[in-house]
């Protein structure tokens, strides 16, 4: 994959391309998820020693600046902090956002190695979601949020997400996000259609579905539809909107249903959120305009690389895993780990990848691409397992036996949060 990267990036910009230099990256239809996700992955570093090599040089002329993207954020304040400072950052200089993401929180001991940055995400995404914020709505159906188009937030507000968005995806850092399909669509520069809502809400889906397949001629009165739609406001007010001039008075028939399914979900995935989608779009692009995306994935790919892999199979972890400290696969500990993780309830194995790992979620090709290191913490003792987040090693003294592993392997999992607690 070395090889065949610098290849693609020698061949980069040219007009016509070096036959001798071939590049399975320039066929990405061929690839998998996981070999563009790397080639993304290359990319991206490329960048961030770019900026870093950029800012050594102005400091060597007396023009000093800092060579990563620094964040420092209070822990319970989190929105509020990160996007302020990510608002100055993109207004002032945004190709600073080109540069490798370094997050403080204020107080805490935490030297960011990626594992501070996880945690940042993680804290980030769930305030951000929260319907408190009124931002977006929740679709219980379908379990995904949508983008209020109701919403009082400025432009400026979305645009800071779509930020936040393309950072993720930039540091190579997985989030716990929900969107529907349709929005990586639409990030990739396509409108959402008619057959994009069936991800999204599907008893929306089946009733216009119900409307295409009648055939008999009295749809007017059996349908009762016009082409005016209601939706509600983020004070659950109903409000209406004419598809077509005077919609109130023009029902759907057999000759006009199709114009109706069709204007119906350009307004809900389109028009309604059109302010909205149009800033955060902006911010994504603020980040992701000079990588590789739109030309190597495809919108269920970037899917992926945003909320990772859908499987989530311990056995393949536990196949990668390597051990360290004098561990090893057939260490009495290391035996006693494995059976116990496998014994958790899904609740708990995420947990316990969260607390790892620095994130629950699972990369693109599955668990076979993390790679985990188990490694011994001294002899028996009563002190809780740890982790060092940022390079992936759960560090596990040599219990005594398969039951006090167990007792601390839960206490540790379910109550261990933030960093310095070492």
């Amino acid at each position: 994959m070395d090889k065949d990267f610098a290849n693609y990036k020698s061949n980069e910009g040219e007009s016509v391309p070096n036959n001798n230099k071939f590049s399975f990256m320039k066929y990405s239809f061929i690839l998998t998820p996981a070999t563009k996700t790397l080639g993304l992955y290359y990319d991206n570093r490329i960048r961030m020693f770019s900026e870093r090599r950029m800012s050594f040089l102005q400091t060597v002329v007396g023009q000093p600046t800092n060579p990563y993207l620094r964040l420092k954020v209070r822990r319970d304040h989190i929105i509020e902090d990160a996007l302020v400072e990510l608002e100055v950052v993109a207004m002032e200089n945004p190709k600073d956002l080109k540069k490798q993401l370094v997050i403080e929180f204020e107080g805490e001991q935490g030297i960011d190695e990626g594992g501070v940055s996880k945690e940042f995400f993680q804290l980030i995404v769930e305030e951000i979601f929260n319907p408190d914020y009124a931002m977006f709505t929740f679709q219980q159906e379908s379990q995904t949020v949508w983008f209020n188009p109701t919403s009082f937030e400025s432009d400026a507000q979305f645009t800071l997400i779509g930020i936040v968005l393309g950072l993720a995806i930039y540091n190579n850092i997985i989030l716990d996000v929900h969107f529907p399909m349709v929005v990586y669509k639409k990030l990739m520069g396509k409108r959402g259609t008619y057959h994009d809502l069936e991800d999204w809400n599907k008893t929306l889906h089946s009733g216009l579905e119900k409307m295409m397949e009648y055939e008999e001629e009295d749809m007017e009165s059996v349908f009762v539809q016009t082409f005016r739609v209601c939706y509600t406001d983020v004070f659950g007010s109903v409000l209406h909107h004419d598809l077509k001039p005077n919609g109130d008075s023009i029902f759907v028939t057999q000759d006009n249903k199709k114009e109706f399914v069709d204007l119906y979900a350009d307004f809900l995935l389109n028009t309604s959120v059109e302010r909205q989608f149009k800033a955060f779009r902006r911010g994504f692009q603020m980040v992701t305009d000079e990588s590789p995306l739109n030309l190597l994935f495809r919108p269920e790919e970037v899917e992926q690389l945003v909320c990772g892999s859908k499987k989530f199979d311990l056995g393949e972890l536990e196949e990668v895993t390597e051990y360290d400290g004098g561990y090893t696969n057939d260490s009495p500990v290391v035996r006693w780990f494995w059976q116990i993780v496998h014994s958790l309830s899904h609740e708990d194995q995420r947990k316990l990848l969260q607390f790892a790992t620095g994130s629950d979620r699972v990369p693109v090709g599955g668990l076979s691409k993390l790679k985990l290191i188990v490694a011994r913490n001294g002899p028996d003792s009563d002190r809780l397992p740890t982790a060092h987040t940022c390079f992936n090693v759960l560090l596990l003294p040599e219990y005594e036996n398969k039951d006090k592993l167990h007792d601390r392997l839960i206490k540790a999992i379910s109550y261990s949060k933030g960093f310095g607690m070492l």
